[in-house]
């Protein structure tokens, strides 16, 4: 499947190809842990974040409660751009929870995962520093992304 450098809808959620950069690697030749974080912080960006989404406004307050990564194979260098799937594992009012799934680049969709992670996320109003309710429009396009567990 062809992933447009914006991403793309699957029935198993959003996919978005991640450039890994020689810096992401650690002594061990892997992408190391930190850069991990940052590299699927930049996928969620074309998914959530970009103006035509009905969750841009998340822009200007999301703040990250949790994040959990399980690291079942190594990723390297080589095997850029990864394949970041994210899909919404569980949806309330004012936060929710984003499940990833890490591919080197190429992989089989139904392969096993490289890397499994999940973050939780909170909708929040940056000038009262208080969580927000997020919009119907807001709940709707995440809700599109649900994934029964």
């Amino acid at each position: 499947m062809e992933i447009p450098d914006d991403g793309v809808r699957t029935d198993r959620g959003y996919v978005v190809k991640v450039p890994v950069r020689w810096s992401d690697m650690d002594v061990f030749q892997h992408i190391n842990h930190a850069r991990m974080v940052t590299l699927i912080e930049e996928a969620r960006i074309p998914w959530l974040f970009y103006d035509e989404r009905p969750t841009a406004p998340l822009r200007e307050g999301c703040v990250v409660v949790e994040m959990n990564f399980k690291y079942q194979q190594q990723l390297r260098h080589d095997q850029s751009p990864i394949e970041v799937t994210m899909f919404i594992e569980k949806l309330r009012s004012v936060d929710f929870f984003v499940g990833y799934e890490v591919r080197a680049a190429g992989a089989d969709p139904d392969s096993k995962p490289a890397v499994v992670a999940s973050t939780h996320l909170a909708s929040f109003d940056i000038e009262t520093q208080r969580p927000r309710r997020m919009t119907d429009a807001e709940k709707d396009y995440l809700r599109e992304f649900l994934r029964e567990a």
